[in-house]
């Protein structure tokens, strides 16, 4: 049977019968074919196309089979389109197709038939069973479906478990669920109900994967994202409680990332360190906020942004200014002070120059560290000071590798961000007091700071990229040369022996009594310290080449003026020579001369310890034996070997000494150097110790008032020594009158202060006879001096070194 009806085609839909619809039209045609609908019985025909973008299709572009539906609502919106609500009636075949009035007509044939039901109900009961069966198992499946897919109400699984018709179910399940246009027209097209029910349930299971697979996927972005808007919550609310801690008044903290954005776009970076910092932001960017990862990160660049890239403090170059300000801050040091002043001429004349590496060495407490202050502040650099004392790890030199929890940049990183300029004057204390353990060695890894041709690519072990230190100035100090001998290569090493009596006097009086007075809030005129009394406190109390002990002993001066001051029992105190007991006590040391008298075997050598230099006593005496030598007095190994070489030395020219050789095979000799818990080591008390034992053979007693130093060989002569600055200072404060030194020596005399060389008589001699003629007190007259050939070499007599008076 066929009928007329007018044709509206679909682009992405498929409509089945006894299915409500919403339809949006907007083609002219298709427009014109639903007011036909309207204006006759509200019928019209509806089928899917087969292109959905083809604008006019005509009937090679649609389906065969459609379904004819009812118009229920038409509605016209005012931007042309209509919206209308159709109900799908029954499936119907294309027959032909025609244009009437602006719109398609199409001629159809009617495919369901009001028999189809009749016959189903009288086919076999194993077959309804089956299809009952299989109804339940769509139904079922359709729940499993319906709570995957979102988009379908939840009563829409109850009303179709209602339906007992399985046509009308498979056609009610077919428009409900997600599959292609071209799969829904196969559910159209056939017409079987238990087939259409078996494909129906095929779709849903293959749909049935996708949405499980979907619903992970969306749980897994739900959870993400409720991690991160947590996090995102929690890190504002932890913002609000610090504005409201501590930075009231206050926008925030602002954007991390921005600012660090900042920084490296304004920084002077070097293109390796812009490189680096661009690399890490990058990262930061794209880690959780709180994750340790980017804690690390961050440190890093607050690390690499935090070095003074390309900023320089303005260097002095005022050289009458510099002088004045070393001059005030120190007393004396003039060596050093010419050093400092030569550099910063020639860095003001070239305007370009590496940072020197100088390295302070002398006792403790003659200023090695507050000269390094004084050397900044005339040069206009700042100042930082880094201890090495106790040091054993290399990494506190290099830094530790950002793989380590918890790494950290080394020392020389840490403090050039802590000066703030790429230029300061680093100060290296105590540089001789490196440890060494199995972690490394903290001084070969200065190998590469100290040195000037290195030091411009020097490498951090955090940071991973090259520094430039060579404008760094570079100031060591130590007490002792006991350093590895690479290291000590790459220094300038500038000696500070200690101070003269003179100069102790200066400097108490310029630094010490005012820092004192200062110190204890004493006021003006309550506390006098005279020159005299002074001098008494430095010759009785203190024995030292520097000012650390005198400036405690000055403190405690300063501390009992200050108690009897309080207690109302003076006004005000003046200390002088003859008062100094009751304030400072028991003279502590003796000062004068190293003995009371001349005595056999007792000579007075000289000393250098790490403290200055020391009065040291030989003695000898001869026991009853055979001809052996006892040491006492704790004696290295080196010195050890000096008295078995002047004893071979003195059996040698016993005769031409008036000693008989007899002697040594009845008796001992026992050398001993007192203070017998003190370590002493070193060839220089050769010379000593052949006049000592000399002495005490002959029975000839040696000058009080002679010092002397010098190694010897078994030929006799005298070798030269170092430390003779401290070994004279020890002599003067002694009260020495007359040291004899080797004749080698004598060229460092022109280094020796003015007021030594002229508070002594020094005698440079060559041979141990020059010694034994000038430091016993009676001349050995069984000596023919005609023999001694080393004498026929001899200088005339008179000849002065530079700048000082000397005797031969």
């Amino acid at each position: 049977m066929t009928k007329t009806y007018p044709v509206l085609p679909l682009r992405d839909i498929v409509v089945f019968p006894n299915m409500i619809v919403p339809l949006f039209v907007g083609r002219d045609k298709s427009v014109a074919a639903l007011e036909a609908a309207m204006n006759d019985t509200k019928e019209i025909f509806l089928v899917a196309q087969l292109d959905p973008s083809e604008d006019d299709p005509d009937r090679d572009d649609l389906y065969e089979i459609g379904v004819t539906a009812v118009v229920l609502q038409l509605l016209k919106l005012p931007d042309g389109t209509v919206r209308v609500l159709v109900e799908g009636k029954r499936r119907a075949k294309l027959v032909e197709i025609s244009t009437d009035g602006g719109h398609m007509v199409a001629d159809i044939e009617l495919l369901d038939s009001e028999e189809a039901g009749e016959a189903l109900e009288n086919q076999a009961v194993e077959v309804s069973r089956e299809i009952a069966a299989l109804m339940r198992s769509v139904v079922d499946q359709f729940e499993n479906y319906a709570k995957l897919n979102r988009k379908l109400p939840a009563e829409t699984a109850v009303q179709l478990g209602e339906i007992d018709d399985p046509g009308r179910l498979s056609d009610a399940i077919a428009a409900n669920i997600q599959v292609k246009v071209a799969d829904k027209q196969s559910l159209l097209i056939e017409s079987d109900p238990q087939k259409r029910l078996e494909m129906v349930f095929a779709f849903m299971e293959g749909e049935l994967g996708v949405l499980q697979v979907e619903k992970k996927i969306r749980s897994r972005v739900k959870r993400q994202m409720e991690k991160t808007q947590r996090e995102y919550y929690l890190n504002e609310q932890l913002k609000a409680i610090q504005r409201e801690l501590g930075n009231e008044g206050e926008e925030g903290e602002g954007d991390e990332i921005a600012e660090l954005t900042q920084k490296i776009a304004t920084l002077k970076l070097s293109k390796e360190a812009r490189t680096k910092a661009t690399t890490e932001l990058k990262k930061l960017k794209t880690m959780a906020p709180m994750s340790a990862e980017a804690t690390v990160v961050r440190n890093y660049l607050d690390v690499l942004l935090g070095i003074p890239w390309g900023k320089k403090s303005k260097l002095k170059k005022d050289i009458e200014a510099a002088q004045a300000i070393l001059d005030e801050d120190h007393y004396a040091l003039e060596k050093v002070k010419d050093r400092i002043v030569e550099y910063l001429a020639v860095q003001a004349r070239t305007n370009k120059l590496k940072g020197p590496i100088l390295c302070l060495v002398g006792p403790p407490g003659v200023g090695k560290t507050s000269l390094g202050k004084s050397i900044a502040k005339a040069c206009g650099r700042e100042f930082v000071r880094q201890s090495l004392g106790g040091v054993r790890d290399e990494a506190e030199i290099r830094g530790h590798r950002r793989t380590y929890i918890g790494s950290l940049p080394g020392k020389i990183v840490t403090n050039l961000r802590k000066a703030g300029t790429s230029n300061p004057l680093f100060l290296l204390d105590e540089i001789d007091k490196l440890g060494q353990d199995f972690r490394g060695d903290p001084a070969s890894a200065l190998l590469e700071v100290l040195d000037p041709e290195q030091n411009s690519k020097f490498q951090d072990h955090y940071l991973e990229i090259d520094i430039d230190l060579s404008d760094v100035m570079f100031v060591t100090t130590a007490n002792t040369l006991n350093l590895p001998q690479p290291l000590l290569d790459r220094m300038e090493i500038i000696r500070l022996e200690g101070y003269t009596e003179d100069e102790k006097v200066e400097i108490a009086e310029r630094h010490l009594i005012a820092k004192q007075i200062e110190a204890h809030g004493l006021k003006p005129g309550e506390f006098e310290l005279r020159n005299d009394g002074l001098r008494a406190l430095i010759r009785y109390y203190t024995r030292e080449a520097g000012v650390r002990t005198l400036e405690r002993e000055i403190a405690r001066l300063a501390r009992k003026a200050l108690r009897r001051i309080l207690e109302g029992r003076m006004e005000s105190v003046v200390i002088t020579a003859d008062n100094i007991a009751d304030y400072a006590g028991v003279q502590k040391y003796r000062f004068g001369m190293g003995e009371e008298e001349h005595q056999i075997g007792a000579v007075t050598g000289l000393a250098w310890t790490e403290v200055g230099g020391e009065l040291l006593t030989i003695e000898s005496v001869t026991v009853q034996g055979k001809g052996l030598v006892r040491t006492t007095g704790k004696l290295g190994d080196v010195m050890k070997e000096s008295v078995e070489a002047a004893m071979s030395f003195v059996k040698a020219r016993a005769p031409t000494y008036g000693i008989k050789p007899s002697i040594f095979a009845r008796k001992d000799i026992h050398v001993h150097l007192p203070e017998g818990a003190v370590p002493k080591d070193g060839p220089s008390a050769g010379i000593g110790l052949v006049t000592s034992i000399v002495s005490t053979l002959t029975g000839v007693p040696v000058r009080r008032d002679v010092a002397m130093t010098g190694e010897v060989t078994l030929r006799g002569r005298v070798l030269p020594i170092g430390g003779l600055k401290e070994k004279l200072l020890a002599a003067m404060r002694g009260g020495i009158t007359t040291v004899l030194i080797p004749q080698e020596n004598e060229k460092d005399l022109a280094e020796i202060p003015a007021n030594i060389r002229e508070g002594l008589k020094i005698i440079p001699i060559r041979h141990v006879d020059e010694a034994l003629r000038l430091a016993l007190t009676e001349p050995l007259t069984a000596i023919d001096w005609s023999d001694a050939d080393e004498l026929a070499a001899l200088p005339p007599a008179g000849v002065p070194p530079v700048g000082g008076e000397v005797h031969h």
